[in-house]
C-alpha cells in the first residue's frame, strides 16, 4: 500500500492521541529511514532519542534474533540467564549498585515515585501517607494518571482527574525554590538534566550541584529522569555528569534498548531499591530475557563504539553551524550533545511548518511547545551527515 492509503487507514481505525508528519517508514538503517515509496531520510528526532545507536545496529539486531530463537519471557516468577548479565553490565557502566528493570519510561518513573514514597516512610521516617516529592514545572516524565497529575501542561490534564496528592511542583533550574518547597516530609526531587519536551530547556550553570547538595542536607532522594537525556545523547553518559554529581536515582529507558524492544530501569544504591520486597512491585515483562538480551547488547555498542564521545564532538559542531545560520526567524539556538533545540521567534507561524518543510527536503524532525524545533539525530551520525543535513535546514530557516 502507498502512503496516502496508510495514512488513511491509520486516521480512520487509529486513535488520534498523535499529530505526526505525514511520511510512512519502512525500513531504517543507522541514521537513513525511508518511506513506503523509497524516498530516503535523515532521521533528526531518533525515535525521541531512543535509536541512539542507530536504526537496526546489527550487533543489537542480531543479539534480539538470537535470544528471540532460545528463550522469550518466563515472567520474574522464574530466573533467565540473561538478567544478571544485564545486571553487571549496568552496574560495570553506571556503578550503580542495584537496578530494578522495567518496559516503558513511564513504568520506570512509576516505580521510582513508589521507591522514594516506601524509602521515605521506612528508611527517613516520614508519618505514613505524608510523603511529599517535589518534581518542575515544564516537565515531562510521563502519561499515566499519576504523572500528568504533575505535570504543569494543562493539556496533559484535561479530562483526567482526579489527581494522586503528594507533589509540589516549583520552578526549574530554580534551587533557592527548591530550598524554599523542601520540609520534613520531603522524600524526593525528581528532575529531568535537560528539559527535552518542554522545549529542550537547560538550567543554569551549577544548577544541579546546588540540587544535589540540598538532597544531601535535607536527606532527600536526588532523582533524575535521564530517560531521554542519558545514555549519551548529551555527549556524556548522563547529563548529569556534566557538572560531576551523582543522583540517588537514575531513571533511564529509551536508548537503553536501542531502539528494538521496551527497556528501562530504575538504578540506585541498595538502601533505596532495598526497600521493595517480593510482592511489593513487579511487571510480567520487566527483566524478560529478550529484553536483558537486547539491553545488554545496546549498552556495549554505546560504549564500544564511542558513541558518546560522538554526540559530544559532533553536538558542538552542530550546534555551532547552525547559530551561524542567518535566519530571520530564529530566536535561540540550545543545547547539549546532540540534543538540540532551535527556538524560533513567535512571529516564524510556529514550528510545524519547519518541520514539514524539512520533510520535504529529506530531513526528519519534530516541532515541541509550538515555536520550537528538535534535532536529535542518532549518535552515529557523522559530520558529513551535519553538514548535508545543514544545507536543507538553511534553506528552509530562511523560507518566508
Amino acid at each position: 500500500m502507498d502512503s496516502k492509503t496508510l495514512i488513511a487507514l491509520e486516521d480512520n481505525l487509529g486513535a488520534h492521541n498523535y499529530h505526526p508528519l505525514d511520511v510512512v517508514l519502512e525500513r531504517g538503517e543507522g541514521v537513513w529511514v525511508y518511506d513506503v515509496e523509497g524516498n530516503k531520510y535523515l532521521d533528526c528526532l531518533s525515535a525521541y532519542s531512543a535509536v541512539n545507536q542507530g536504526h537496526c545496529h546489527p550487533k543489537i539486531a542480531q543479539a534480539m534474533i538470537d535470544q528471540a530463537q532460545r528463550l522469550t519471557l518466563t515472567s520474574r516468577a522464574f530466573r533467565n540467564d540473561q538478567l544478571a548479565r544485564l545486571y553487571q553490565t549496568l552496574h560495570t557502566v553506571t556503578g550503580y549498585d542495584m537496578s530494578l528493570p522495567m518496559n516503558s519510561g513511564a513504568e520506570a518513573v512509576e516505580t521510582a515515585l513508589k521507591a522514594a514514597r516506601k524509602w521515605g516512610y521506612t528508611v527517613k521516617g516520614v508519618p505514613a501517607g505524608q510523603a511529599e516529592i517535589i518534581v518542575c514545572a515544564g516537565n515531562f516524565h510521563g502519561r499515566t494518571i499519576t504523572i500528568v497529575g504533575f505535570s504543569s501542561e494543562a493539556q496533559y490534564q484535561a479530562g483526567f482527574g482526579p489527581f494522586a496528592p503528594g507533589f509540589k511542583i516549583i520552578p526549574f533550574g530554580d534551587s533557592a525554590a527548591l530550598q524554599q518547597a523542601i520540609n520534613p516530609n520531603t522524600v524526593a526531587f525528581m528532575v529531568e538534566p535537560v528539559q527535552g519536551e518542554g522545549g529542550i530547556i537547560i538550567p543554569p550553570a551549577g544548577y544541579l550541584k546546588q540540587v544535589r547538595q540540598l538532597c544531601t542536607d535535607n536527606n532527600i532522594l536526588f532523582m533524575a529522569d535521564e530517560i531521554q537525556t542519558g545514555l549519551g545523547r548529551t555527549g556524556k553518559l548522563f547529563a548529569c555528569d556534566h557538572e560531576a554529581v551523582r543522583p540517588d536515582v537514575m531513571i533511564v529507558g529509551k536508548a537503553l534498548s536501542g531502539g528494538f524492544y521496551p527497556v528501562s530501569a530504575v538504578l540506585a544504591s541498595k538502601e533505596v531499591l532495598g526497600v521493595f520486597q517480593p510482592g511489593d512491585h513487579g511487571s510480567t515483562f520487566g527483566g524478560n530475557p529478550l529484553g536483558a538480551a537486547v539491553a545488554t547488547a545496546a549498552l556495549n555498542v554505546l560504549i564500544e563504539e564511542k558513541l558518546i564521545e560522538n554526540a559530544a564532538e559532533l553536538g558542538r559542531y552542530f550546534q555551532e553551524r547552525l547559530a551561524e545560520i542567518p535566519s530571520p526567524h530564529v530566536k535561540d539556538v540550545r543545547g547539549k550533545g546532540l540534543m538540540v533545540g532551535v527556538e524560533l521567534k513567535p512571529e516564524a507561524g510556529g514550528a510545524r511548518r519547519f518541520c514539514e518543510a524539512l520533510q520535504g527536503k529529506g530531513v526528519l524532525c519534530k516541532e515541541t511547545h509550538r515555536n520550537i524545533i528538535r534535532f536529535a539525530p542518532p549518535l552515529v551520525i557523522t559530520q558529513a551527515d551535519i553538514d548535508w543535513a545543514l544545507v536543507a535546514i538553511a534553506d528552509v530557516l530562511n523560507m518566508a
